[in-house]
């Protein structure tokens, strides 16, 4: 039976309210009322030995800024739109722009800064924010649930709800940041599977300018592939982006549409066993190479270097609002936002 206990990191304690998911197998998650991050998730490797396979911040003022999303809830717009414009029902509508002149994950005091209401219980952990009307330039009150359960199979689940008195575009997510070696190398060795065909290529900015097939690229991970080597690949998207950082249409038939829940991507670390398996809800993958890194004081005495972790965030598709499958992304009166990710973390067989 999976149980549930209140752990504290001192250096976190006397600003933001902490709790532990704890499995039958001593796996234990870590989780803040601030950004409703994941902050720390301890597993064992297939020697035993258990360490902390997320990125994070030393103390609560790393995650009161968090410019890093480290393990944080995203919204109300997760991943970028062009110039932080769109229209709706006819109307243009300007949000905060804070990336290369582009609105990204929620803008600066997005989701991801917010203290949010936590409520645990045996069934796991429960956290509640109102985003008022005009909150980063997105119309309309929201008030938004994220639901984490950790099972004893290594299962985080993470349930999101959301309701809006007004149209509103949503989309959300989870940011964790990982590393399976836990934190012993960079993640070039991590092996990488994801099922997607297609992924969208960006500009400059990061915007996707089309969809573009995987086959015969670095982007193509169908088959297992180490992750350090296509960092170097002579391409001009990985070039751009410094590494990774793009969508993988996961669900090329969705039309930008949530679907069923089912598993998308594999990552296993060949030196510690771990495996991570995603499984989403959702039409997009965004894979990030943490190209951005370096030089960001995490836990550990030194500064991170790039690439010291990976992103796996599922969501809808990058600047969705300018396209064909806008109305898909928003949310109107009477009608409930839902988008379920999991991450199961194992030993690889």
């Amino acid at each position: 039976m999976t149980t549930n206990q209140f752990l504290a990191t001192p250096a976190l304690r006397a600003a933001d309210q902490l709790f532990t998911l704890r499995n039958a197998n001593d796996m234990r998650l870590t989780i803040s009322e601030r950004g409703a991050a994941l902050v720390s998730w301890w597993a064992p490797d297939r020697y035993g030995k258990v360490a902390d396979v997320l990125l994070g911040y030393r103390d609560a003022h790393g995650y009161a800024d968090n410019s890093a999303y480290f393990g944080a809830v995203i919204g109300r717009w997760a991943n970028r739109i062009a110039r932080g414009r769109f229209m709706l029902d006819g109307a243009p509508v300007q949000t905060a722009v804070n990336d290369r002149g582009n609105h990204l994950h929620g803008g600066d005091d997005g989701f991801h800064k917010a203290r949010w209401k936590l409520n645990a219980s045996n069934a796991g952990v429960s956290l509640r924010l109102s985003s008022p009307d005009g909150d980063g330039g997105f119309p309309g009150k929201l008030d938004v649930q994220v639901h984490y359960r950790l099972d004893d199979e290594g299962r985080l689940t993470i349930d999101f709800e959301a309701v809006s008195d007004a149209p509103t575009p949503v989309n959300l997510t989870a940011h964790p940041y990982f590393n399976l070696n836990g934190g012993s190398a960079d993640v070039g060795d991590h092996m990488l599977q994801i099922d997607a065909d297609f992924y969208l290529e960006t500009d400059p900015g990061g915007i996707p300018v089309g969809v573009a097939a995987v086959g015969g690229t670095p982007f193509d991970f169908r088959q297992p592939a180490a992750i350090g080597p296509r960092l170097g690949w002579p391409d001009a998207q990985i070039r751009l982006a410094g590494g990774f950082d793009h969508c993988y249409c996961v669900k090329p038939h969705a039309m930008g549409r949530a679907g069923p829940l089912r598993e998308v991507a594999r990552v296993v670390d060949p030196g510690s066993g771990r495996r991570l398996q995603v499984s989403t809800t959702e039409p997009g993958l965004q894979f990030y190479s943490g190209n951005w890194l370096d030089g960001v004081q995490g836990r550990a005495e030194r500064p991170y270097a790039r690439h010291d972790g990976f992103c796996l965030e599922a969501h809808a598709y990058p600047d969705q609002l300018n396209g064909q499958c806008a109305a898909a992304v928003i949310l109107r009166p009477g009608q409930v936002y839902r988008q379920t990710t999991v991450y199961r973390l194992s030993l690889q067989s």
